[in-house]
């Protein structure tokens, strides 16, 4: 996954390799439940498949950094792809909300 995101990605090291591990992440999934390995290949009900199934039980912070590794794969797939995402930007959701 690094290759194939390598002309892509700009930013911290840290960033891209956040990037780089959450795709192989969602490479690995997709292979497991889709048998499909080659992001090449991919369609845009895999991407889809992954984000509201594979990550409905993790929190609104790990779903929208997943999204925007799914948009660097789009980029790279040169698609013109919209993934509907459900959730909403970090910056309006609190990790500790008050009891």
């Amino acid at each position: 996954m690094e290759l194939f995101l390598a002309g892509i990605m700009s930013g911290a090291n840290a960033t891209k390799k956040r990037h780089v591990r959450q795709a192989a992440i969602i490479q690995q999934e997709i292979n497991k439940h889709w048998t499909e390995c080659n992001p090449w290949r991919w369609k845009k009900k895999h991407l889809t498949w992954f984000i509201n199934e594979k990550l409905k039980n993790h929190s609104n912070y790990t779903r929208y950094h997943y999204g925007l590794t799914m948009k660097l794969i789009i980029k790279r797939l040169e698609r013109n792809w919209r993934i509907k995402l459900k959730t909403i930007s970090p910056s309006n959701t609190q990790k500790n909300p008050a009891p």
